[in-house]
């Protein structure tokens, strides 16, 4: 059992919770996930380490409630515990011999980014870090942020908060101005990451994405995570979860991720008691 030591509500539907994993704790790096059950018959669903304390042996995760299993995560509180916490698992983000990056991130996934482009500052390489949003009210991190980014560029759909726009549209803009990056790194949404890699493989500027597909094992045995990466079946568990962006088939990933949506509807009314109509 794994207690929870601290519970913050970061938007209306974003929470982050500290967790004591020892284990975790010891040998986590930026990239890598765990895999969690809320309980005995709850479902496995991974999620990035969002952040890791060795010498209080915990590890941090941000979380949307999207679904059956995180819906009943983010009724725990401070001092409960949760069944399983499973890592880390995958490989930890390559940061080494980058003299300057751009970190993407888009939604939630800026929780993913943050570690990330806190360990290329920490390497010593200057850090851009884009980060987008639908609107203000969701904005999350942005603090944390700007703590490790020479430059940190806020983007929202309708404008209420940084610029308005895509965070391809300050990427492309930063990029024209002269910005010579050595890596793009990208994770958010998978048609965010699509159109990113897009972009940068027209200016010819290498790019990472960390993918999340439907997963469930985390060792490999089930396949459920695989996706295609430059003609050849990879699995975003042992091979992952980071990728040479411009590899990457979207349109197949996307396409997977969709013939579970009826399934996650129907555990959500389960959860909810409701009837499906």
């Amino acid at each position: 059992m794994y207690k929870i030591v601290k519970k913050e509500i970061l938007n209306e539907s974003v929470t982050r919770m500290v967790i004591e994993a020892p284990f975790v704790a010891k040998k986590a790096e930026p990239g890598q996930f765990i895999i969690l059950r809320v309980d005995e018959n709850g479902e496995r669903i991974p999620l990035t380490i969002s952040d890791f304390d060795r010498e209080k042996n915990t590890v941090s995760i941000i979380f949307q409630v999207a679904g059956a299993e995180t819906s009943l995560l983010n009724q725990k509180e401070e001092g409960d515990y949760i069944n399983d916490f499973v890592g880390p698992l995958g490989n930890a983000t390559k940061t080494e011999g980058y003299k300057k990056v751009a970190i993407v991130g888009g939604g939630v996934g800026a929780a993913i980014a943050l570690p990330v482009a806190k360990k290329f500052s920490q390497c010593g390489a200057e850090v851009h870090s884009i980060v987008g949003f639908r609107t203000k009210d969701i904005v999350i991190l942005e603090d944390e942020f700007k703590a490790v980014s020479d430059k940190y560029v806020l983007m929202t759909d309708d404008g209420t908060a940084g610029q308005q726009g895509f965070v391809t549209n300050a990427l492309k803009e930063l990029i024209e101005s002269g910005e010579n990056y050595d890596l793009v790194f990208a994770i958010g949404p998978l048609p965010m990451m699509k159109f990113v890699c897009l972009l940068t493989k027209e200016y010819g500027v290498k790019t990472v994405v960390s993918m999340n597909p439907i997963m469930i094992d985390g060792t490999g045995m089930c396949g459920g995570c695989r996706l295609t990466v430059g003609g050849e079946t990879k699995f975003a568990c042992i091979d992952g979860p980071e990728f040479d962006g411009h590899l990457v088939d979207f349109d197949e990933v996307m396409e997977r991720n969709s013939m579970y949506k009826n399934f996650e509807r129907d555990e959500m009314c389960n959860l909810l008691n409701m009837e499906v109509e």
